[in-house]
């Protein structure tokens, strides 16, 4: 039975998150609440508990530095340390959940997801545009699919994603090229296309067709279609998933089969979406 997945902390990487130059410090700009917001997201799965020294080097900051801010974190709450190592607490998510209460979106969203992921008996999944990534912010699953655990909060990058082709679709192509442009386009996999110009091809497909598929290109065995979802005035708020292993359901399977119902459910969300108020 499809469950909606439990919020986990996000999977995301300083170093290769959506590049960002520093603003100079002033009146805009507060450099240690940034440095602060730098230091949560260098927690992730792969390093969920990490040294000061282990801090201190993917963030950049001295220990100095680090130590300050780890320690104010510790206090309010959101990190907890053995002495030696420090890792992120549950009360972290209470940021996140900041987002996604002000979107009633996803209220309306979820028992559609989980009725759709129930019918296909494949992992659902939404997730919005940020930088050159996509942030998950609503999942169900029903097997694990990849090698990493994903929850609301993770990130992948756009570029090699159903999500994020079907999401940079709807960005004006110079946009859309400039994300491309500035991305890190590594081949996760042999299938994995990284040349801008193929990538901007595929997405333009994307758009006249209004439906992703990515067949590999983010890890092997792993094949994922993603449809628009759409508030009232027609602009992509979202892209909403279905994700299946190749060994089980071939992407010509999914795409015969399970396509239909994935845009019916982008579809009813949509509408649900638009008869909210603002």
């Amino acid at each position: 039975m499809a469950t909606a997945k439990t919020p986990t902390l996000p999977i995301t990487d300083v170093t290769s998150a959506t590049k960002r130059t520093s603003p100079a410090p002033g009146d805009s700009y507060v450099q240690s609440f940034a440095r602060g917001l730098e230091v949560i997201r260098s927690f992730s799965a792969q390093s969920p508990r990490q040294t000061l020294s282990e801090v201190a080097a993917r963030t950049g900051l001295t220990r100095a530095g680090a130590r300050r801010i780890l320690l104010t974190l510790q206090t309010l709450g959101y990190v907890e340390s053995d002495g030696k190592l420090f890792r992120l607490t549950a009360r972290i998510l209470d940021l996140g959940f900041a987002y996604l209460s002000s979107l009633p979106i996803w209220n309306l969203a979820e028992p559609l997801m989980e009725t759709l992921a129930g019918h296909v008996k494949e992992s659902c999944s939404a997730a919005v545009l940020d930088g050159s990534d996509i942030v998950y912010v609503m999942r169900v699953s029903t097997h694990k699919i990849m090698s990493i655990s994903l929850g609301v909060g993770s990130r992948l990058p756009a570029y090699c994603t159903s999500m994020g082709r079907m999401l940079l679709s709807a960005l004006p192509p110079d946009q859309m090229m400039q994300v491309l442009q500035a991305s890190e386009r590594s081949a996760r996999t042999r299938y994995t296309l990284t040349d801008p110009n193929e990538l901007a091809a595929k997405i333009a497909q994307v758009r006249k067709q209004g439906w992703s598929m990515v067949n590999q290109e983010l890890e092997e065995g792993l094949v994922s279609m993603a449809a628009a979802i759409t508030d009232r005035t027609g602009q992509t708020v979202a892209a909403l998933n279905i994700s299946g292993q190749a060994n089980r359901t071939s992407a010509k399977a999914m795409q015969e089969t399970m396509l239909p119902a994935l845009l019916e459910t982008a579809r009813s969300i949509s509408q649900r979406l638009s008869l909210q108020r603002s």
